[in-house]
């Protein structure tokens, strides 16, 4: 198995790649996250490029310009290079060196959103040569849909802990337990709704330590100073910690040693944060967005909380909780649901297929 293209090819030399991804985002995001499960994957299958910033198990990436020198003639055996784009400065991108630098590329987007697109979007994704769709509903909202493949984890890299209480203790966090939320602050992520969850539950939970991992953006961080006012008045500053944006590599280590992840989002398009902690043995309490109610598997992994209450989360929380019986229930169930439907093995070798359709269709036209 490759580690990667340059473990073949050596450093400077011009290549002929049949994949591009396309990653140009400075922050690390529930999309990159995503991006990088595959790609790690997919690079077992096919000599392949990262485009802008890097992934975690990836490549390391190279600019846009080398991609489209790389890309000006088609690889070998092959009609055209395929760009895999998630983002609207990726479609940009893509469309440019298409159809202004006419270079041989077709463009693969990902789309998970569940909701109307906007005008400049919507432009975008019209011109993507084919689409995956990440569930039915997100294919609702999109045209030249190839296929629906849901999202999956990489479930060698999440996966439980032998000794939680030990790997929560090499976190270095206080307390003997802990339970997070995992995103953006921001309202849109219900970040309030996870303070407001923890405010109710913590005192019924002796030991453990809530995490708010994640940024505010300069638009929100008035957002988190009122969260963290909000906290400090409720006393549990000590208990309700915001630790921000984690690097990438250290999260697999924190979620196994968590007892419970919270995802309460007034919006979410997928939602991969609770798929990891299922794949860690880790149990969740959701608000109905995303398509966190099939990850629940009719609540055998986890807890759905009708409109992201923290009133019932945090009733929810604590029962599962201070029931071990039924935590190590919900936490096995999780591991097995994870593995058998949301292997990011299987996620990798559907979009894979949607790649060699499209070039054997071109073949088939030129024949």
């Amino acid at each position: 198995m490759s580690t990667g293209p340059d473990a073949r090819h050596p450093a400077g030399e011009d290549r002929r790649d049949p994949l591009f991804v396309l990653n140009m985002h400075r922050n690390f995001t529930g999309v990159s996250a995503t991006a990088a499960a595959v790609t790690s994957k997919q690079q077992e299958h096919y000599a392949l490029r990262l485009v802008g910033g890097p992934l975690p198990g990836c490549p390391e990436p190279i600019g846009y310009r080398d991609a489209v020198r790389l890309s000006r003639t088609p690889p070998p055996g092959r009609p055209f290079h395929i760009w895999h784009v998630r983002r609207n400065p990726e479609m940009r991108a893509g469309i440019f060196a298409r159809d202004v630098l006419r270079i041989p590329v077709r463009l693969v987007f990902t789309s998970s959103a569940q909701r109307r697109h906007s005008l400049l979007p919507r432009w975008l994704i019209a011109r993507m040569d084919a689409i995956v769709a990440t569930t039915p509903a997100a294919a609702d909202f999109v045209p030249h849909v190839r296929a629906v493949v849901p999202h999956g984890v990489d479930i060698d890299r999440f996966h439980p802990a032998q000794d939680r209480a030990k790997a929560w203790a090499a976190s270095g966090y206080p307390g003997t337990a802990g339970i997070a939320t995992i995103g953006r602050i921001r309202p849109e992520k219900g970040t309030d709704r996870f303070v407001e969850t923890m405010i109710r539950a913590l005192p019924q939970l002796p030991g453990h330590t809530a995490l708010v991992i994640g940024r505010a953006t300069k638009e929100h961080a008035g957002f988190l100073e009122r969260l963290k006012k909000t906290v400090t008045e409720a006393g549990l500053a000590d208990r309700i910690l915001f630790p921000g944006e984690l690097p990438a590599e250290t999260m697999p280590g924190l979620i196994r040693g968590l007892g419970l992840l919270v995802a309460l989002p007034r919006y979410e398009g997928y939602g991969v944060t609770p798929l990891e902690a299922m794949a860690s043995g880790v149990p969740f309490v959701a608000s109905g967005e995303g398509w966190f109610e099939t990850f629940s598997g009719g609540g055998a992994c986890g807890k759905i909380v009708a409109g992201g209450n923290p009133e019932a989360a945090a009733r929810a929380t604590v029962e599962i909780l201070s029931d071990p019986r039924r935590h190590a229930d919900l936490a096995g169930a999780a591991r097995r649901r994870a593995v058998g439907h949301f292997s990011v093995s299987a996620e990798a070798e559907a979009i894979n297929r949607i790649y060699e359709t499209l070039w054997s269709e071109a073949a088939g036209t030129r024949a």
